[in-house]
């Protein structure tokens, strides 16, 4: 069911410039929001503050007002919200522990493998610190087999689930570093901008169990969940910053920022052949996005 009214985000990190694949979410995720005559509303995920880029967010915020998506409210930066998800976090009681093994440590404890490939967290510190121990980082205590199986639907996927305990184990809240996590921070967020929608990239399917947990736990409300295909490069690799996806830097020419808008649309099987502007392109677009999209 359809949360009302509509809210979508686009929430880059502004480790780089956008590329061919991050244009290819934030195309999705405003389309989306316009075929439901809803609000799209752009985030700085800078939650790790060490990883920014300088000029990164300014160069994002004006490459995407040049294409013809801006966002319908202020623009929220993680990285000034610390306060919120620390209450959050508060709020969640004792499902909260301090742990204190690294990652060298949890990788030597354990034999199995979490769903993304990462040694699954042994459970060293759920019944409290080892002696002589402190804590390093905050985990999250998921829910024992067989209650730790999270469902829902994907509006691409169809219906999916992951069992936590066997296939994520108890996560992160607060790094080691001291900073807030990226599954803390993105429910916070998504719940006190009302966002009803989540469009994103398939690399994400595997946090939204957790992220559907700390919403259940919080007592928010769960947006819908749509993950796009990802767009990857010659070897098959998710395309991004770190397999050298070419930025899309400010200053482009109409006929440039219209072959950009052209190919991420074409990723995503829309018709917008003809096209010859970029109103043009932003009508079809729009009329393809509900064909195929919108219920």
């Amino acid at each position: 069911m359809l949360l009302a009214p509509y809210v979508g985000r686009f929430a880059p990190s502004p480790t780089g410039a956008l590329h061919a694949g991050s244009l290819v979410t934030a195309l999705g995720s405003f389309l989306d929001a316009r075929a439901h005559d809803g609000r799209w509303l752009l985030r700085i995920e800078d939650v790790d503050e060490a990883r920014s880029v300088a000029g990164a967010e300014a160069a994002i915020i004006e490459v995407l007002g040049q294409l013809g998506m801006h966002s319908d409210g202020p623009i929220l930066r993680q990285s000034e919200r610390k306060q919120r998800y620390a209450e959050a976090c508060a709020r969640l009681g004792t499902y909260v522990y301090p742990c204190a093994c690294s990652r060298s440590e949890i990788a030597l404890s354990s034999t199995l493998r979490a769903a993304d490939g990462a040694p699954l967290y042994a459970g060293t510190c759920r019944q409290g610190l080892p002696p002589g121990k402190s804590g390093r980082s905050l985990r999250l205590r998921v829910p024992d087999a067989p209650h730790d199986l999270i469902t829902f639907n994907d509006r691409h996927l169809g219906p999916c689930q992951q069992a936590l305990a066997s296939e994520v184990g108890d996560f992160v809240l607060r790094r080691v570093e001291g900073y807030w996590a990226y599954q803390l921070a993105v429910v916070v967020d998504d719940a006190e901008q009302g966002v009803s929608d989540v469009v994103r990239g398939m690399d994400l399917l595997d946090s939204s169990a957790r992220q559907l947990y700390l919403q259940d736990l919080l007592g928010y409300a769960r947006p819908r969940y749509l993950h796009l295909p990802l767009v990857v490069n010659a070897g098959g690799e998710k395309l991004s910053k770190q397999t050298g996806a070419a930025p899309i830097l400010p200053g482009a020419d109409e006929a440039s920022r219209l072959a950009l808008l052209q190919q991420a649309a074409g990723f995503l099987q829309l018709d917008t052949v003809g096209a010859d502007s970029l109103a043009a392109f932003w009508r079809r677009a729009l009329q393809s996005w509900r064909a195929r999209w919108v219920d």
